[in-house]
């Protein structure tokens, strides 16, 4: 597994960055998240500290949150589907609804036993996409459980991986690109089949023998403002975290900005800031902004 070894000793020499507004307390999936389709493909047990979705040739299944969020940081921890895990995709997104919905997307691609997962990332605004992102990982993301977190601000959105930095979508309202900011978000998960697309343009299609297809989830925990319906305000999920400005404010050390040069240098497969034949017009106007898009 070649891209294990790209960087990895860098990795192991850098320290791990906490977010000044991280709390230690997890979430509790009974009180946090409904499971909303797969019937019995998605359980909730060890006294709510442990989600599990399933996929089989029948159905997959997926959750959302209780609450919707309107800025803050999001950290979950994912195991995902080991094995062949070709033609699956494990979804974990926050999105609002409608067809001007804004959605932030980690998506992660399965793929044959012994090649890497790729990690499709992805940002809505205004209902537009197309802002995509890939990277490989590099961990076995199967065999251990691993943090997935977004920060997500007025100026930026940061997506993490186990608090590495590797993307930040900065907001270019100011040339004319929509940016997430005024609509409160759900968080999402679902494990479904996309084997007409999700590996190697959907050459490689699921494997029903291996099926159920099982992805677990703990340690859920969101530093966010927390939206009430029909109010036009919205509360903090902890007082402790939200004691100054910095939630909002939040970016990128020194430190953390080498770290990001790493991951994009080392393990991006995809930037579509840097697909000239799907843009031979010139690309759009945000990628001009930042090489971290």
């Amino acid at each position: 597994m070649a891209f294990f070894s790209n960087g990895y000793s860098v990795l192991m020499l850098v320290s791990v960055m906490v977010s000044s507004f991280m709390v230690a307390s997890a979430g509790n999936f009974y009180q946090d998240f409904d499971l909303t389709w797969g019937d019995h493909r998605a359980k909730i047990f060890k006294q709510g500290q442990l989600l599990s979705l399933s996929l089989d040739k029948i159905s997959g299944s997926g959750f959302q949150s209780k609450r919707e969020y309107l800025f803050g940081r999001i950290d979950m921890q994912l195991k995902l589907v080991a094995g062949n895990s070709a033609g699956t995709v494990t979804a974990y997104y926050l999105s609002s609804q409608g067809p001007t919905h804004d959605e932030i997307d980690f998506e992660f691609l399965g793929n044959l036993s012994g090649d890497p997962y790729i990690l499709h990332t992805n940002v809505f605004a205004q209902g537009k996409g197309n802002k995509e992102q890939q990277f490989y990982l590099w961990f076995d993301p199967t065999r251990n459980f691993h943090t997935y977190s977004i920060i997500w601000n007025p100026q930026q959105i940061i997506f993490l991986v186990d608090n590495t930095p590797i993307r930040v979508f900065k907001n270019a309202e100011s040339v004319g690109v929509p940016f997430p900011k005024s609509q409160p978000m759900r968080i999402y998960s679902s494990l479904w089949n996309a084997d007409d697309w999700a590996t190697r343009g959907g050459l490689v299609k699921t494997d029903w023998t291996k099926a159920p297809f099982t992805a677990y989830y703990r340690n859920f925990n969101a530093t966010a403002c927390a939206w009430s319906a029909g109010s036009s305000s919205c509360s903090p999920t902890s007082s402790s975290a939200f004691s100054d400005s910095a939630w909002q404010n939040h970016g990128l050390d020194a430190n953390s900005r080498r770290r990001l040069r790493w991951v994009q240098k080392y393990f991006m497969i995809y930037n579509y800031c840097a697909d000239l034949k799907r843009f031979p017009q010139g690309f759009p106007p945000e990628c001009r902004r930042s090489r971290f898009l």
